[in-house]
């Protein structure tokens, strides 16, 4: 009788105690936020939606191999901490989901398993550049003032070319840039500028559907893609189709850096349900081509 007595009592301690591990089981995604919460809900102090705490420990895990380039589809060495500085390309009539698209996606890769700081777990720091500091109207009517110019932006790793116009300024940069970077990157006739510049000699690259026939044309040295959301022209190169492209190439760049999970992440907050980024933009001999 004791012992059934002391079984029974060990198992409604056990299970007590397992209810309220399980109780006890929700957690903000934001690392800094460490409040566990017996029931799912909205964080108090930041609004996000609760998560399970072994949900968010795996995430941590995956987030800490990623940014040390072990993450899937990773072939850029990310660093260890600090930014990854994205410039923007931009001139008068810039076409905004060009630029707009792929900012939207470095601003929104958050990584909690990347560092304690801040500084360290949003990893890309985004800023434009262009002849001069004064406002440009961009598509739409949009007036921006650039950030940089060409003479005194920061080095990047990354560079985006948006559709605009281009400078005898932009296209020295571009070639002074290029042995620099991790990627160099065209969204929709952005390329028409990187091919001028002389990047695209001798390689593949896309552009927009319209604008098949004049680049082909113009660019002799260039072997046009059809049909194709991006292509990575080679180890730096990259070149997407129109528009809304320029998102999945921003996520193949992210990939690159960080891996697929990283990226699929970003692409669900964005509820960003495109798929064209998942498939392979270049062969082995590209990459391996990398400086």
């Amino acid at each position: 009788m004791t012992k059934r007595v002391s079984l029974l009592l060990l198992v409604i301690l056990l299970g007590a105690w397992s209810a309220q591990a399980l109780a006890e089981d929700w957690v903000c995604p934001m690392t800094n936020h460490a409040k566990v919460f017996a029931a799912p809900g909205d964080c108090p102090q930041c609004g996000m939606a609760l998560v399970k705490r072994a949900d968010r420990d795996k995430r941590l895990a995956m987030e800490a191999e990623a940014a040390a380039g072990r993450g899937a589809g990773a072939d850029i060495k990310p660093p260890a901490n600090g930014k990854i500085p994205v410039a923007f390309v931009i001139s008068k009539g810039a076409v905004m989901i060009d630029f707009t698209g792929p900012w939207e996606v470095f601003q929104d890769v958050y990584m909690a398993g990347r560092g304690k700081e801040m500084d360290d777990q949003m990893p890309f720091q985004l800023f434009t550049v262009s002849d001069s500091r004064n406002p440009i109207h961009v598509s739409g009517g949009m007036t921006i003032v650039p950030d940089y110019t060409f003479d005194n932006a920061p080095t990047p790793r990354v560079i985006i070319v948006p559709a605009q116009g281009s400078s005898d300024k932009m296209l020295q940069w571009l070639r002074a840039m290029h042995p620099k970077v991790d990627v160099l990157a065209s969204v929709c006739t952005g390329a028409f500028i990187v091919a001028r510049a002389g990047l695209l000699d001798g390689k593949e690259a896309t552009t927009h559907h319209d604008s098949y026939g004049t680049f082909a044309t113009q660019n002799p040295k260039v072997k046009l893609v059809r049909g194709r959301r991006y292509v990575q022209s080679d180890a730096v190169v990259s070149t997407a189709g129109g528009l809304s492209s320029g998102i999945d190439l921003a996520l193949h760049i992210v990939q690159r850096y960080f891996g697929r999970d990283v990226a699929e992440q970003t692409a669900e907050y964005m509820e960003y349900q495109g798929t064209g980024w998942k498939t392979p933009a270049t062969t082995g001999a590209a990459l391996s081509a990398r400086r």
